[in-house]
């Protein structure tokens, strides 16, 4: 609740539950932010088992002033593909509820960035996209060919699902798309072919990622595994011959390959204006080559936020992904991107903890910085197994054994991407850590204000810290 907004003043409280507005059941968020923009709403609200009905005066388009638990009022649409290649179900036993969840709703596609299959989109929803104007949206589309995307979802819905696609585009939704690549299943022609399908079917689409599949050592899919050298190689050669296509055709290049499958391939990464903006940053597409240029002080302002894995379940902010994000209960904030925790004084020796594909990044450019006394910390993910690898699905248990053998009094930094509301995905929290940690908004931009940091700033930080 804002202090001093017209919810306040009317009299509504924190705790309060929103019943209706102006007689109408907010759904979500994104119903809720439209009742919500209108002059003088009449709120019905029960507080304890009391109904109470409160009138607001506000201006149109003033702010209310409430902050909502949640972006959606009703239940997540929930997915009935059965993906082969899906993480959830790669999850160890034991975590919180919240993260085996496992949806495909667009609401949460407009809010969230996630990815639908529309497998489960109905007329009554292209209406609502349509007239209430909810783009971006984001589709899985792994493959045109028909049985083929039947077969990846095992979902016989898979092969018609795609016109949801069309229709969308046809009414000028802004779509990003994904494919989601599992060697043996829709690489080699099989993605060529989805390319080719995308040019002649879909060639109004913002982009597409062209990403690899995460595979676990909690994984029971025969079928899957990780990519080769040579298999990615392969992928980076088939993206980047359509991109070319792309550009002659459509004037852009479209599709992306994951930073993952340069790295996996032993490739340098493609140069800035290659992204064409950076449209699918959140994706793992130009977050390399983003992060060098915010280290080396080539850019003012970080280009997209990262949100880290499942952070919409747990800790997202209820207006979506463009709202900013914090990794809450980490210590007060700087003003400079980083969160601090308590930690040694400024001139101690820094170790900068990352996953092993981000210290693959991390070390080449720290030695450009020529600072002897900063280190990449590389933790391996033993909580996931498999290639897992990434920096936001970094937890814990894992971070916890890797810092005990790290010696006391070191400034260690941790990127907040691999927290959701101050805890890791396996329900620990920086303060389990066996030594001090500073939380650090995971960009080049904060990492370099980190280790630039005076030594007066890094005590006044850390006298308001506590542990």
């Amino acid at each position: 609740m804002a202090p001093s907004s017209p919810a306040e003043r009317a009299g509504v409280v924190a705790g309060d539950e929103i019943i209706a507005i102006d007689g109408e059941v907010p759904r979500d968020v994104i119903a809720y932010r439209v009742l919500v923009d209108e002059a003088d709403p009449t709120l019905e609200i029960d507080r304890g088992g009391l109904v109470l009905e409160i009138p607001v005066a506000k201006r149109d388009g003033e702010a209310l002033g409430i902050e909502v638990h949640s972006a959606l009022f009703d239940q997540v649409r929930t997915c009935d593909n059965h993906c082969e290649f899906c993480f959830i179900y790669q999850l160890p036993p034991g975590m919180r509820k919240s993260l085996y969840l496992k949806d495909d709703d667009y609401r949460l596609s407009f809010l969230y960035g996630n990815f639908t299959t529309l497998t489960r989109f109905t007329e009554m929803d292209l209406e609502r996209v349509i007239t209430e104007g909810l783009s971006p949206l984001h589709v899985s589309i792994h493959a045109t060919d028909p049985d083929v995307r039947v077969d990846m979802l095992r979902n016989r819905r898979g092969a018609t699902s795609l016109r949801w696609l069309r229709a969308l585009l046809d009414h000028g939704v802004e779509v990003h798309g994904q494919v989601v690549v599992c060697p043996g299943l829709n690489d080699g022609d099989v993605l060529d072919d989805t390319l080719a399908g995308v040019l002649d079917e879909y060639p109004e689409l913002a982009s597409l990622c062209v990403v690899p599949l995460g595979v676990s050592r909690h994984s029971n899919e025969p079928r899957m595994r990780p990519h080769t050298q040579v298999e990615a190689e392969m992928v980076v050669d088939v993206v980047e011959a359509w991109q070319q296509t792309f550009h002659e055709v459509l004037g852009h290049r479209l599709v992306f390959a994951a930073d993952e499958y340069y790295l996996l391939a032993a490739r340098p990464f493609p140069i800035a204006e290659t992204y064409e903006g950076f449209p699918m940053h959140e994706d793992g597409i130009g977050m390399a080559r983003t992060f060098e240029m915010e280290l080396r002080g080539e850019v003012d302002a970080a280009t997209g936020p990262q949100a880290g894995f499942f952070a919409w379940v747990d800790g997202a902010p209820a207006e979506g992904y463009r709202a900013p994000r914090h990794a809450l209960g980490c210590g007060p904030d700087t003003g400079d991107g980083t969160a601090l925790r308590i930690g040694p004084r400024r001139n101690a020796p820094i170790g900068v903890l990352t996953g092993p594909l981000g210290a693959m990044v991390l070390r080449p450019l720290l030695d450009e910085l020529d600072r002897p006394g900063v280190r990449v910390i590389e933790v391996p993910n033993e909580f996931f197994g498999g290639n897992v690898g990434v920096t936001g699905l970094m937890v814990g248990e894992d971070i916890a054994r890797v810092l005990a053998a790290e010696p006391v009094g070191h400034r260690y930094l941790l990127p907040d991407v691999c927290l959701s509301q101050g805890r890791f995905l396996d329900g620990t929290s920086p303060d389990d850590l066996p030594r001090p940690v500073e939380v650090v908004a995971t960009d080049g931009l904060a990492l370099r204000a980190a280790l630039e940091r005076t030594e007066t700033q890094h005590d006044t930080a850390l006298a308001g810290a506590t542990r």
